[in-house]
């Protein structure tokens, strides 16, 4: 039996969130993988990218991921390029229905300006052309891992909590 909810997107759609939220009401505990990282290391992931690199990332954002699906009963806020390494989605998948949260460019780049955290990957004199080619690139990836999409667009942080709340009453599996 599923017991965890996995929430999958780009930056900027509100997995951290809608994650807290939703484990909050569900009484469930709350894992945010690039904080896992962060403590594990003692570094940021800015820290991370610029001093180590991405593929160094990617590797600990593994391990970090293998550590979250080994757990009951949580809410797992996964980093934007959690999909990019196949082996990450197979052990969510074992413990966890997967959301996949997404919203439009415009939304993601006001979103993302607007927050106090830096995004490596938006170290760009062109934010809006690194977020779209970044979102064609990782959209089929994401769209494969879902067992749920929801476009956050336009709702509100509680909308979203609900519908995935929906989706969990109506597979008694994860209740």
């Amino acid at each position: 039996m599923k017991t965890n909810i996995a929430l999958i997107g780009f930056m900027g759609t509100g997995k951290t969130v809608v994650g807290k939220r939703l484990a909050e009401k569900l009484d469930k505990e709350f894992v945010e993988l690039d904080a896992l990282i962060e403590r594990k290391v003692g570094k940021t992931i800015p820290e991370i990218f610029q001093q180590d690199g991405e593929i160094a990332f990617r590797e600990l954002e593994i391990e970090a991921a293998k550590e979250a699906s080994k757990k009951k009963n949580v809410v797992i806020a996964c980093g934007g390029g959690v999909v990019l390494n196949k082996i990450n989605i197979d052990r969510l998948r074992k413990e966890s229905l997967i959301v996949y949260l997404k919203a439009s460019p415009g939304v993601i780049l006001r979103r993302t300006l607007s927050d106090t955290n830096e995004r490596p990957l938006l170290k760009s004199d062109n934010k809006a052309l690194a977020v779209k080619e970044l979102l064609k690139f990782r959209q089929p990836f994401y769209q494969r891992a879902a067992d749920m999409t929801i476009d956050t667009s336009k709702l509100d942080i509680d909308s979203v909590v609900e519908r995935i709340i929906a989706r969990v009453k109506a597979d008694e599996s994860l209740t």
